[in-house]
Formats: C-alpha cells, structure tokens, sequence
C-alpha cells in the first residue's frame, strides 16, 4: 500500500509562481475576490462556535447602533429649527428654551445609548476576542496531533502552520466585527438616503462615487500585503529559531564558546530589516494612494457643502435643514467610505483566514481502516516484517528494502548497523508512525493497517535516542508514559524504580514534584544521563507487551549503564523488546541479533552465531573490543 504523497498538500497559491516584490502590483480579480470573500461565513462559523451568546450581543448592538445617525441628526435638525421659529415669533429665551428641551433630552439619550452601545461593543469583543484565540489555537493543535509524522518532516508543512497561525484569531474576530460594521453602515447609509435623495440625488451620487477610487487602491495593495507576509513564512520561521537559539539554555553554551552570538544576531537583524524594508514600502505607496485619492472625495464634501450653503441662502431649505443636511453629507460619506473599506477589510482579512482554513483542510495520509480488529490482550505468534520496503515522501532512495523478519512472543531482538543503514526507520514503521511503501507488518497474522492506531501503539512502549525532555515536573515527566495512569502514585514510583531514576529523584529539593529544566521557576537542570533515566522510567510506565529502546543508555556512563542492562532481563520479562545499540556489550544481551546495512538485513543470530559467522558484526565487535585493550 502506497502512502499518497504529501508534496500535493504544500502548493502554494501565489497566482504566477514567484515571491512577489513590494514594486510589484498583483492585480485584482474578481476570482481573487469571491474566494476571499467565500471565507466569511467559515469565519462567521468560528467565531460562533467560540462564544455563540457573545456573537449575539454583537448583532443585536449593531442593529440598534445602525439607527442611531440618522436620529441623532434628525433631531439636531428639530433643535434649530425650534430655536429659530422661537426667534421668529419674538418668544423669550426661556420659552425657547422649554419649547428646545424635550428635543434636547431626546438627543442627551441618544448620546447615552451610544456611549453605552459603544461599551458594551468593547466588552462582547474582548471576550469573543480571548474565546476565539482558544477555539482557533485549540482546532490547530488538534489538528497537528492527528497528522501523520510526515508531515512534520516537511519544511513546508511549518509554512502553513506559521501562516495557518499568524494572527488566525484576530483576523477571524475582525472579520465578524468588519461584517457587523458593514451591516451596521449599510442600514446606517439607507437612513441617510431617505433623507438625502429627496435634497438633491445627483449630488448624492458624487459624493459616494468620489470614495471608490480610493477603495480599489486599498483592495490592491492589501492582496500585495497578503501575498508577501504568506512568502515571507520560512524567513519568519528562521528568525524565530535563531531567537530560540540566543535565548535559551540548550544552545547557551555553544552560542557563547564558539562565538555565535554576533553573527546570529546580525543574521536576525538582516531579515528582519528586509521585512521592515517591504512593509515600510507597502505602508508609503499605500498611503499616498490614500491620499490621493481621499483628497477627491474630500473636495466633492465641500462641493456639496456650498450648494447647501447657497440652497440656504435662497431660502429652500431652513437653518434646520441645513444643520441636518451638513452632518449628514459629512457623516454619509464617512460611512459609505467606511462601508467600502468594511469590504475591503472583509476582503483582506478573507486572505488571511483562507491560509487558517487550508491548514485546517490538511488530512491524515495513512489510512484509518473503518472496522479495526480488536488489538489481541496477548500477542500470540509475533511480529512479521513481510517483504517491507520504504522511503521517504519525495525521495528516491530507499530507506528499508525486502526486509522480511520475524520477531516471537517474549523474544529480545537487537539492530546494529551503521548511522543512517535504515533501524530507526524500521521502528517509527513497527509503532505505525509510518506505514510501509511495499509490503505489510503483521501482528498476531494481521496487517498493523487493520487495528485501531491508539489501541495498537497502547501496546508498545518506546524511547527514542532524541527523547523529549519536558519542562514539567519529574512525576508528570514520567507519568506522560501513560497519561491515563499518572495519578497511579505506586506505578510512577515503580516505573522511576525500574528505571534507575528512584534515587535521584528522591534527591530533588521537591523530590517527583520538583520541576525539571530551567525554562520555569524553581527548576532543576538535570544532566544528559539523567534525563534519559528519566526517560526510561516513562518508557516502563506504560505496561505495554512490546518495549522498544532506540539508544536506550547512550547517555549513561558505563556503571549506569551496566546496571540498567544487569536488570534488563527482568525489566522485561514477558515482554517483546527490540533495541537499537551501538555498544556491543549491550547487544550481546539479546536472544538474537539482526545486522541492517543499506536498508535491508544482512545477518541474523544470537552473538556466538554471528561471530562463528565471521561477517559484518564479528568485524564490528573486535573492532570496537579492541579499543579496550
């Protein structure tokens, strides 16, 4: 069974196939457009699912807020227009001002419902704001623990995750609250049009068309913006590793012995001005467009301000009128540019949101059978590689070829072999971290594709030469072998026990509750040998029926080392174990021993067998003993 190649899920979309430059214009087209604009209800959806009564006070604030100008001006209008009748009618001050009173009561209470509107608007955002960076983060990382490890030995699956990342959260939000606007201002401009057509249609129609240029301007530069930041992924992912590099213990010592510090530092500085330089370049050319073109819209306001002006004077409309007509001509255009670059916003934000939901689209490649057999409680005839061959996506080298092995029930079974000969390769394929190219595993006579892929790995415990070394408390470092079980006090003592680890744990300031690494306060740094102790007690922790140690004491010193494997035997009795080791007097423990070299086995026995052999390990073996003499 072929795996589908992941290089299909990492296209990028970039319209002609080069990194585009801050001088270069990407044109804007309609398609462009509809697919941005196609991610608002997915981004709507979000939004919703993180607080959904949040997202109702928003709507129900926007619809009341869109009524609001038009009020406002209408009764500014009754206003004046109540004091100059006053005047007309020679009435004094005080009656002018009861007969102004209701009106300005009626104004005090519109102002005091927007002031409120406007709080309460800042408060549903705040929460949907911290809701919806949880849902979002939440579904990413739920995302990445369901694909297959090939993915995250794909420098372009982190593409997508940091694009997939970059501000997700906000821009959903800004999306909903654009789309909320957008409602907003478009009952807002219908009020307004009630009152301004009946004034003078022609003019209204230059007032709103002198903001589109502007618009499109806006909507050109945002897709040049869009397409840089999502080019630009691989940069940013690099200046945050060399960040993680200056900043942090792991690589302290080096970075400071080999004088590191400077040239990194100077690397970070150059990309990161280089991505200043192109977003200061955006930033000018943009805004002088905006000016531009805002100055045309600006002029076409007071153009229409003088024919008020003069329709005034004439006589046609009264002081009141004019009042009302000026707040509402300047508001109007403020709102229906407001509603352009709402479009705009929706239509940017569209962009962004589309990298959030193509990492989201990303599937499994190894496939879940839909009926798996039940994982036996006993393996009963073994593990059989069957004519199994791999390689890598996108490579052309074979890592294994034809391997063919069995593994009993109870057996121990040793890989030897040269760095990069294919056995850490053969075991990420026996705990279904891949799946074979050719061939198939079997348990118990049943292809590994056929059982449930969490039942199956609950079977196995596994340490890897590259074990994390979580910056969490020792219980809980050990106790993460097997989730389920780590407020089990007694198995995280015996596994710690089983695993060498009991004593210097037991040695810590906060014995198992001591935090373990540097990274948070009052933590306790460990050394090399002892954390792959503690390593081990993870491994022991999960009481699976097959042990697997890839380097299991490559960081212990020999006494360490020699007692650990003193009580390998009873450390797994009853169970499969299958090592990899480059210490030969660690191999010989084994009950058999298979040789891989260029991908596929050349020797197999127990050690006596294989040095009367007189082959590759019988040469690797006096090799490495005669070192000792």
């Amino acid at each position: 069974m072929k795996p589908a190649k992941v290089k299909n899920q990492f296209t990028r979309n970039t319209g002609n196939g080069t990194p585009p430059t801050a001088k270069k214009q990407t044109p804007l087209s309609l398609d462009k457009v509809t697919e941005a604009l196609g991610n608002i209800p997915g981004a709507v959806r979000l939004v919703w699912d993180a607080s959904a009564w949040a997202t109702i006070v928003m709507a129900a604030i926007t619809l009341v807020s869109a009524l609001l100008p038009a009020s406002q001006a209408y009764v500014g209008k009754l206003i004046v227009d109540s004091v100059v009748n006053s005047l007309n009618v020679g009435a004094s001050a005080e009656v002018a001002l009861r007969l102004a009173l209701p009106f300005l009561l009626a104004e005090f209470g519109l102002l005091l419902l927007g002031t409120l509107l406007s709080q309460a608007r800042s408060l549903a955002e705040h929460i949907l704001h911290a809701h919806t960076n949880l849902h979002i983060n939440t579904l990413i990382i739920r995302k990445a623990l369901v694909l297959d490890l090939t993915y995250f030995e794909n420098a372009e699956y982190y593409d997508k995750l940091q694009n997939a990342r970059r501000e997700a959260d906000w821009r959903s939000l800004r999306i909903v609250q654009g789309l909320f606007n957008l409602i907003q201002s478009l009952i807002t401009i219908l009020s307004f049009a009630l009152l301004l057509l009946r004034f003078n249609p022609l003019l209204t129609l230059l007032l709103f068309g002198a903001t589109i240029p502007a618009f499109i301007a806006q909507s050109r530069y945002s897709r040049l913006s869009f397409r840089i930041l999502t080019w630009r992924a691989p940069e940013a992912r690099q200046m945050m590793y060399i960040e993680h590099l200056l900043t942090v213990d792991e690589s302290a010592k080096e970075v400071k012995l080999f004088g590191l510090g400077e040239p990194l530092l100077r690397k970070y500085q150059a990309l990161l001005q280089k991505a200043i330089q192109e977003d200061q370049d955006i930033a000018v050319r943009r805004s002088l467009a905006s000016v531009g073109w805002g100055l045309i819209a600006t002029l076409t306001y007071y153009v229409a301000y003088a024919w008020i002006i003069f329709r005034t004077a004439a006589g046609a409309i009264t002081l009141g009128d004019m009042t009302m007509y000026l707040s509402i001509f300047r508001q109007s255009q403020q709102t229906f540019r407001g509603i352009l670059d709402g479009i705009n916003g929706l239509y940017e934000n569209g962009l962004f949101v589309s990298n959030l939901f193509a990492f989201l689209d990303l599937e499994p490649q190894m496939p879940a059978t839909l009926h798996p057999a039940p994982v036996p409680e006993r393996i009963q005839s073994g593990i059989e590689f069957r004519h199994v061959s791999f390689r890598y996506p996108d490579r052309e080298d074979w890592a294994l070829r034809d391997v063919n092995l069995t593994i009993a029930p109870g057996e121990k079974l040793a890989l030897v072999g040269a760095n990069g000969a294919g056995k850490t390769t053969l075991i990420k394929l026996l705990t279904r971290l891949y799946d074979p190219t050719e061939g198939a595993i079997l348990l118990d006579g049943i292809d590994l594709r056929e059982y449930d892929l969490n039942d199956l790995r609950q079977k196995i415990g596994v340490i890897f030469q590259d074990f994390v070394r979580y910056h969490a408390t020792a219980r809980e470092n050990i106790g993460y072998g097997q989730i389920d079980r780590m407020g089990d006090e007694a198995r995280v003592l015996d596994s710690a026990e089983r695993a060498g680890a009991a004593p210097l744990l037991e040695g810590l300031p906060g014995g198992y509750d001591t935090m373990l690494g540097r990274w948070f306060e009052g933590g306790h740094q460990l050394s090399g040998g002892e954390w792959q102790k503690i390593a081990l007690g993870r491994a022991f922790m999960r009481d699976s029926e097959v042990l697997i140690l890839d380097e299991p004491t490559s960081a212990l010193d020999a006494e360490n080392e020699a007692l650990v494997f003193q009580r390998f035997g009873a450390l797994t009795t009853g169970k499969t174990a299958v090592f990899i080791s480059h210490r030969f007097s660690t191999v010989r423990m084994a009950d058999r021993i298979a040789v891989i070299q260029d991908g596929g086995i050349r020797e197999l026995g127990s050690h006596e067998e294989l040095l009367a052999l007189g082959g590759t390990y019988a040469r690797l073996f006096n090799l490495q003993a005669a070192g000792y003499r």
